[in-house]
């Protein structure tokens, strides 16, 4: 970076900013379409470096990290010219003749925090959206993933002008004295205990700030299922980059009735879908570092491992596990794992269960199983989560026809197809009023009774 400082860099995006170029709907347009070009260009760049930081698989890379951002930006250039048009509202009567309406206006300066697990979908699918609004952006990816933001920073500083976009490589310092800088608007995406941070941060400054975190994301299942593609679902949606998702099921809740016989049938799709766990299977990512290692070790100590176990602390990998024999006073149902450990723990009442999450920390998803839609709708109605899949887990997060999000602790803020543009977007209200009629009763010295006026009130405010 040619920047002697955060400063000057912060200072030249400002006054590109107020040039108006990005406001362009053709300048973002065609942006985007660069930026995909240089992805497809780059695929094999990424995926090396991915399977470097994780031990990712092309397959899991290429469908979780690039393809659905190359649908991203496709949707976006689709979408953004009807997007950023002004929208029309009604005027009231005491404003006529007038016009109102709403435009689209972007903050300014985004700064975009990424995460490890997903370091390089996580950090460009907000880009997009920041793009799409007219901002200037400000990238940090994770310092932990350090290949991924090699890449991304070769991607973007080597091919857009730092003026524009830009790339910032480090550790949370470098977020720090980015947030001191009294930026626009920070997208952050990471645990909860990191977004607690930065939103203190921001504080300071009074910044807006969309986060994106995780927690212990419930996957309830019911005894009326078809217990095959019920364990294929939730296998895949757990140990999906070994665990390493913010939306994966964090912990098992199975009906009494058919625990025993749903095991069996979940021992099966984890031998048939992880055959060989060890450092010659490509297909299964590894745990990210020592420390998380380490840390997820420490949570299999408790409890009894029923399936898997495996783990090489010199290779980085933990084979699919799943634990009995826990209750929520575990340290394991604590906090979120983040890792290929599955907790199992039956119950018998849907109800309460329902009672027992609500006294819980509100979950970015949840998961329900069942073919009864009674309960069904018992779930969607009577719990709070950032999102719920019947009969599913991770396929919450696969179409940008949906905001995407957390609540409370899970986080605040959406993206993914337009909400991403109206998430870096402030929505400015615009009243034009004519100068034809004026309503001289509006100003002092009032001299209409209080009783006609509340006759006309009642009109003059109506649409």
């Amino acid at each position: 970076m040619n920047y002697k400082n955060i400063n000057e860099l912060l200072n030249d995006q400002k006054k590109f900013f107020y040039t108006g170029k990005t406001k362009e709907v053709f300048f973002r347009i065609e942006t985007l379409r660069k930026l995909k070009n240089l992805i497809i260009e780059n695929e094999s760049e990424i995926m090396d470096a991915l399977f470097k930081d994780l031990h990712k698989s092309k397959t899991e890379s290429y469908t979780s990290e690039i393809a659905y951002v190359l649908k991203e930006i496709d949707f976006a250039i689709k979408n953004l010219k009807n997007w950023n048009k002004p929208q029309k509202a009604k005027t009231s009567l005491i404003n006529q003749p007038g016009n109102s309406f709403v435009i689209h206006e972007p903050y300014g300066i985004i700064l975009i925090i990424g995460p490890w697990n997903y370091p390089f979908g996580l950090i460009f699918s907000p880009l997009i959206g920041a793009i799409s609004a007219g901002n200037c952006v400000v990238l940090k990816p994770s310092e932990i993933s350090g290949k991924t933001s090699e890449v991304i920073a070769d991607i973007i500083n080597k091919n857009f002008p730092e003026s524009y976009l830009s790339v910032i490589e480090g550790d949370a310092s470098v977020s720090q004295s980015l947030i001191n800088e009294n930026i626009d608007y920070i997208f952050f995406t990471g645990s909860t205990q990191v977004g607690k941070k930065i939103m203190q941060a921001a504080s300071e400054y009074l910044i807006p700030v969309t986060l994106e975190l995780g927690g212990k994301n419930p996957c309830i299942v019911d005894k009326d299922i078809d217990f095959k593609i019920t364990a294929k679902r939730i296998v895949w949606g757990k140990f999906f980059n070994a665990g390493q998702t913010c939306i994966a099921p964090d912990y098992l809740l199975i009906h009494n009735d058919i625990k025993d016989e749903f095991l069996e049938i979940l021992n099966e799709t984890i031998e048939q879908f992880y055959p060989k766990i060890n450092n010659e299977n490509l297909d299964y990512s590894h745990i990210i570092n020592h420390k998380h290692y380490n840390r997820l070790e420490a949570l299999m100590l408790e409890g009894n491992i029923i399936i898997g176990g495996d783990k090489n602390s010199k290779e980085l990998y933990i084979s699919p596990t799943v634990i009995t024999d826990l209750d929520f006073n575990s340290k394991i149902m604590k906090e979120e794992i983040f890792g290929p450990l599955l907790p199992l723990i039956p119950y018998n009442n849907l109800d309460d269960e329902i009672n027992r999450l609500r006294t819980q920390p509100k979950p970015l998803a949840l998961y329900f199983f069942s073919k009864d839609k009674n309960k069904q709708q018992k779930i969607i109605s009577e719990t709070i989560s950032g999102s719920v899949c019947i009969n599913g887990t991770i396929h919450t997060i696969m179409t940008n026809k949906m905001p995407f999000g957390g609540v409370a602790q899970s986080g605040f803020g959406y993206y993914h197809g337009k909400s991403s543009f109206e998430t870096f977007s402030h929505k400015k209200s615009i009243l034009k009023k004519s100068f034809k009629f004026d309503l001289k009763s509006v100003y002092p010295p009032y001299k209409t009774k209080l009783s006609i006026l509340k006759h006309f009130i009642k009109r003059l405010y109506i649409l």
